[in-house]
């Protein structure tokens, strides 16, 4: 997904994977309204921080798309060299 991988830039990653997952939910409800990702993340800017304050972070980058066009967002969010 482009605009997210825009939206993260923010946190000035050395590598973004993003996984359209959304064929796996056809039928679901959130389906129809936003789609289900898994997000690998890797940026300095997460050094010292807690799983939770990682993932504030990128829901934060990511705004109004957490909103709508994203249903679910699996995080898997690291500091260079913990990879």
């Amino acid at each position: 997904m482009t605009l997210l991988r825009q939206r993260l830039a923010a946190l000035q990653p050395v590598s973004i994977t993003v996984i359209d997952d959304s064929h796996r939910h056809a039928g679901h409800a959130g389906a129809r309204d936003g789609g289900h990702y898994q997000l690998q993340i890797v940026a300095q800017a997460f050094a010292g921080k807690s799983t939770i304050a990682r993932h504030r972070m990128i829901y934060d980058a990511a705004g109004d798309l957490m909103r709508g066009r994203i249903h679910a967002l699996s995080i898997r969010a690291e500091v260079p060299g913990d990879v």
